[in-house]
């Protein structure tokens, strides 16, 4: 089979959908990798360093859609990029559908299958490719939170982890999966005062014992979220529906209660965000303010930490894009219900029931 690997069109997206050693693999198992030029160049990764791996450098972009019959992504891809598809090619990248309705629409258009790494299940029902970069957003979230807080850049003028005789400012996570758990590790660590809330008291049992005591978890209640939200120098909005909409937590009018200069950073932003003031922001434009509150609602976070996040991603997206390239589309997801459950568009029908009720489209089975 033929994989392309074009160039990420994102505001500044530098990751790269394969590295060097995954297009050897890649290679090595038979399959052909044509990749768009410099596509990895942002990454650490040279046009050369493909070749001498084994992968053709194609000409163009278009030319790299026409040829192949798996196109491999990092971000969902971007209007411009969905008229370069070919009925019955298959897409598999990080899609976020639920907020997204133009793209869900042009994507069924396409008559193409599209599989999401955010909603492919282990056999334990976890999220193997969100995981690593949930991992590295929920870590950022605290350094950028810390950043914004900074007089200079509109926030409250607080050091994280404040001095002796001077409090520390108060971080409080929403959400206690991986990106909230990622947080809270990086928050406690910088020495900050922190606060998680989660439905799943088992996980709130897990971070407690963890952490000894250090950090103070919260059952998650419209009273106790308003209170912690409240009293917050930093809120990290790190709640995750698999697939659909993410649930709005904090109202508009309860943001309006926190204090000037305090900031939001919601990571849920890719599945429209959990506070009802959330709206996409890019890197070159990242930051926002209402009611006195900075929001850092950036879709594609880990995209500043190129290289490691193509390496982290690779790991986890390698050994399913050897599958799909091997096995094809229907033998893969029927072979492995976990990898169906990633498919989100197939042949002009939206097979991810989250997808299709966010937009209210009509459903349609994988299988």
């Amino acid at each position: 089979m033929i994989i392309g690997v074009p160039k990420e069109v994102k505001d500044y997206e530098y990751r790269v959908s394969l590295t060097p050693d995954g297009a050897r693999a890649l290679l090595q198992a038979g399959h052909r990798v044509l990749i768009e030029p410099s596509a990895g160049q942002g990454s650490g990764f040279s046009d050369d360093a493909y070749r001498q791996a084994g992968a053709q450098v194609a000409g163009s972009k278009p030319e790299v859609f026409q040829q192949a019959e798996l196109i491999v992504k990092v971000k969902e891809p971007q209007l411009s990029e969905c008229a370069l598809f070919r009925p019955g090619q298959v897409l598999f990248t990080y899609l976020h559908l639920a907020s997204l309705p133009d793209l869900t629409k042009a994507l069924v258009a396409a008559d193409i299958t599209a599989i999401a790494y955010e909603t492919v299940e282990a056999r334990d029902h976890s999220l193997p490719m969100l995981r690593p970069m949930s991992e590295i957003a929920g870590r950022l979230a605290v350094q950028v939170g810390a950043h914004y807080l900074g007089t200079v850049q509109g926030g409250r003028g607080l050091l994280l982890a404040g001095v002796p005789g001077v409090p520390p400012a108060h971080v409080v996570v929403l959400g206690a999966g991986v990106v909230g758990t990622s947080a809270v590790r990086i928050a406690a660590g910088m020495g900050a005062r922190v606060t998680v809330i989660n439905l799943d008291l088992d996980r709130l049992r897990f971070l407690d014992d963890l952490y000894g005591g250090r950090i103070a978890t919260c059952a998650a209640t419209e009273s106790a979220i308003e209170r912690a939200v409240v009293e917050a120098d930093l809120v990290i909005g790190a709640v995750l529906v698999p697939g659909a909409r993410a649930p709005k937590v904090v109202s508009r009018a309860l943001v309006k209660k926190m204090k000037p200069g305090s900031v939001i950073v919601d990571v849920a932003v890719d599945q429209g965000g959990c506070c009802e003031t959330t709206r996409p922001t890019t890197h070159s434009d990242p930051v926002y303010v209402v009611d006195g509150v900075l929001h850092y609602c950036v879709t594609n976070m880990p995209g500043i930490v190129p290289h490691t996040s193509t390496l982290a991603l690779t790991n986890t997206t390698l050994p399913y894009i050897v599958r799909l390239a091997s096995e094809g589309v229907e033998k893969a997801i029927r072979s492995d219900p976990g990898l169906a459950k990633g498919v989100n568009v197939m042949n002009g029908r939206i097979t991810c029931q989250g997808v299709a009720d966010a937009h209210g489209l009509r459903f349609t089975p994988v299988m």
